[in-house]
């Protein structure tokens, strides 16, 4: 982050050193405006010019060693503004620019990744995009996200919050800041009134709802060998293992293109979408997400659809590639094309859009093509995390 780890080690001075120490009977006192003895009390019709007098007279009568030293760094209502006309109404803190986000979240990916974030999804909260910046210099050290959804459990509609982006700043993870992130999107998303929310992480968190495994299919082996991300298989050349990815040029099923907007509300896919929501994350933009239809040439009727989006990985200490292209499979829904040659279709145009592996992972209908289209096994496993609190009036 450039001059962002500077900035960090400033915060983490200020992290161990603003200890607020335990307010005396003074301070509480100046703080609460309880009387220390049995002076009579202001009464509320008192005008506020004098209330603002006693105010400023309280805080310049403490000691420097006796004022309160953390909640005078806090955005909250200070006795010396009390009164004061050039203090400015309105937020505390302008809202975060986008540009700060890219700029905090491109070390961990690439620009191609984090240039098409926006706009925001149909119904979202501006109050769960969530940042910490540096006091001194509004370095964005910390960040993270939630959007609302409605999931489909058996027959029922789930509302929850969908929770990503959790980002911190490499030199502050120790100070243990991502729980308090964590701890404050939970508050906003339940002024809501919603007290589920799901996320994906690679470690193994309460409460877990399933693993899945990530299967890849190689478009550009070549690449992928020299870069670390596969392996020659046993007694396989180059040559041959570029033989035996190689795809055709031409999708199979007729009626295959690309989907547009006059397809949006054909579509019916498994979370409760609304137009505005497959809108949203279904058509095609470059770079985030390419989705494809199936229209049958007599009618002209969307029968089929497939989609992945794009989710490149840095690739450190290669001076040929810097970005690795992967494609992940997305939404699918194949009620008269073969689900195969669907996802057959979708693996050429990947490698025609010059990706470099096809991702999907091992759930629901998928293991039938993943081995039929050279699919492979990953290392890795994706868990599920699934979190649910419940209020005193729930």
């Amino acid at each position: 982050m450039g001059t962002g780890e500077e900035d960090a080690n400033h915060v983490e001075n200020q992290i161990s050193n603003q200890a607020d120490p335990a307010p005396s009977t003074g301070d509480l006192a100046a703080s609460c405006m309880v009387p220390t003895s049995s002076s009579s009390v202001t009464p509320a019709s008192s005008s506020s010019s004098s209330i603002d007098a006693l105010a400023r007279k309280v805080q310049d009568s403490l000691a420097l060693g006796q004022r309160h030293r953390f909640w005078e760094t806090q955005p909250v209502g200070q006795f010396r503004d009390l009164g004061n006309p050039t203090v400015p109404e309105g937020p505390i803190e302008p809202l975060i620019p986008l540009s700060d986000v890219k700029r905090i979240l491109t070390p961990s990916r690439p620009p191609t990744i984090v240039s098409p974030l926006g706009p925001p999804p149909p119904a979202y909260f501006k109050a769960w995009h969530i940042g910490v910046r540096i006091k001194s210099s509004k370095k964005l050290v910390a960040f993270i996200t939630g959007v609302p959804a409605r999931i489909r459990v058996r027959n029922d509609v789930v509302g929850l919050a969908e929770i990503n982006f959790l980002c911190v700043h490499k030199k502050l993870r120790s100070k243990r800041l991502a729980p308090v992130m964590i701890k404050e999107v939970t508050r906003r998303v339940h002024l809501e009134n919603m007290w589920q929310a799901a996320y994906t992480v690679g470690v193994v968190l309460p409460t877990l709802i399933t693993t899945t495994q990530y299967w890849h299919r190689s478009l550009n082996p070549m690449k992928l060998i020299e870069v670390g991300f596969s392996r020659l298989g046993p007694r396989m050349t180059m040559s041959r293992t570029i033989k035996l990815y190689k795809l055709p040029d031409p999708v199979s099923t007729p009626g295959f293109r690309k989907m547009e907007l006059r397809d949006v509300p054909a579509l019916v896919v498994g979370p409760d979408f609304e137009d505005a929501d497959v809108e949203h994350w279904l058509l095609p933009k470059e770079d985030v997400v390419e989705s494809y239809v199936v229209e049958c040439p007599q009618t002209y009727e969307v029968t089929d659809f497939c989609s992945f989006y794009t989710l490149p990985s840095s690739i450190l200490s290669n001076q040929n590639c810097s970005v690795l292209k992967a494609a992940y499979s997305y939404y699918n829904v194949a009620p008269k094309t073969p689900l195969l040659q669907l996802m057959d279709d979708a693996v050429i145009v990947a490698k025609q859009k010059e990706y470099d592996v096809f991702n999907a992972l091992g759930v629901m209908h998928n293991r039938k093509f993943l081995k039929e289209l050279k699919f492979g096994p990953g290392d890795g496993q994706l868990p599920t995390t699934f979190t649910t609190t419940v209020s005193s009036t729930h």
